[in-house]
C-alpha cells in the first residue's frame, strides 16, 4: 500500500500523471468495448473522457498538469488525421466520379448541422458569442476553435461542442441510421463524418472499411466547407 501511495505522488507531481492516467483508462475502456461487441454506447472515447474527468475531479488535479503529460498523445492527433487519406487514396478512382454529388451533399449537411445548431441557440436566447462558438460544432476540434475565433466565439466552447457531437455521433448514430434504413457503408460513413468529424470517423472505420473512407472524406470536407464559407456567411448575415 505504501508502495502504491509512493506511486501516486510521484506520478500526480510529474507529466506522467496524464499520460498514463489517458493510457491507462482508453486501454481499459478498449477491451470493455471490444468484449460489448463494440456496442456504440461503450465507445472508448466517451468512457475515458467521463472516466478522467472524474478522476481529476476526485484527486484535485488541474487540467494544466493534467494536460502537461496528455499532451504527448494530443500531438499524435495531426498524425492521425493525416492517416484517414489513406483509405481515400485508395478509392481515388470512385470518389472522382462522384465528386460532384459527395461535394452537394457536403455542402448540405454542413450547413444543416451548423443552420440547426445556431437557429435552437438563437431560439433560446444565446449570447452572441455562445452561438459563435456553436456554428463549427461538426467540425474537428481543432479546426473548430480556429473558425469560432474568426466568427467572435470562443474557442474552448467550440473545442467543447465539438467534442460532444462527436461523441454524440459515434454513440448514436448506428440507430439512428438504422431506424432511417440507411444500409451501404459508403452512406453510413459519409454521413458519420459529416455530422461527428474525427470521432466519428474512427467509429466508422471499426464498422466498414468503406464507411471508414468515406468518412474520412466526409470530414475534410466539412473542415475546407467550413473554413472557407463560415466566415464569409458571417460576413453576410
Amino acid at each position: 500500500m505504501d508502495s502504491f501511495v509512493q506511486l501516486w505522488v510521484y506520478l500526480s507531481a510529474t507529466p506522467l500523471f496524464g499520460l498514463t492516467a489517458t493510457i491507462t483508462t482508453y486501454v481499459l475502456a478498449q477491451a470493455v468495448y471490444l468484449r460489448l461487441g463494440q456496442a456504440p454506447w461503450a465507445n472508448p472515447v466517451l468512457w475515458t473522457v467521463l472516466v478522467l474527468a472524474l478522476l481529476l475531479e476526485a484527486t484535485g488535479t488541474p487540467y494544466p498538469t493534467y494536460f502537461s503529460g496528455a499532451q504527448f498523445i494530443h500531438f499524435l492527433l495531426g498524425p492521425a488525421v493525416v492517416a484517414l487519406a489513406w483509405p481515400m487514396w485508395q478509392r481515388r478512382a470512385e470518389l472522382r466520379r462522384r465528386a460532384l454529388p459527395l461535394l452537394l451533399a457536403a455542402l448540405a449537411g454542413g450547413a444543416a448541422a451548423s443552420g440547426s445548431a445556431v437557429g435552437i441557440g438563437w431560439a433560446l436566447g444565446l449570447p452572441a458569442d455562445v452561438l459563435a462558438s456553436l456554428a463549427p460544432k461538426s467540425v474537428t476540434a481543432p479546426v473548430a476553435m480556429g473558425i469560432a475565433a474568426q466568427l467572435g466565439g470562443i474557442p474552448a466552447l467550440a473545442a467543447v461542442f465539438a467534442v460532444l457531437s462527436g461523441l454524440v455521433g459515434a454513440v448514436s448514430a448506428k440507430y439512428l441510421l438504422d431506424a432511417l434504413r440507411i444500409v451501404p457503408p459508403e452512406l453510413r460513413g459519409f454521413a458519420l463524418g459529416t455530422a461527428s468529424h474525427g470521432i466519428g470517423a474512427a467509429r466508422a472505420i471499426q464498422v466498414h472499411p468503406d464507411a471508414g473512407a468515406y468518412a474520412g472524406l466526409a470530414l475534410g470536407l466539412q473542415v475546407l466547407l467550413a473554413s472557407l464559407l463560415m466566415p464569409l456567411a458571417a460576413r453576410l448575415f
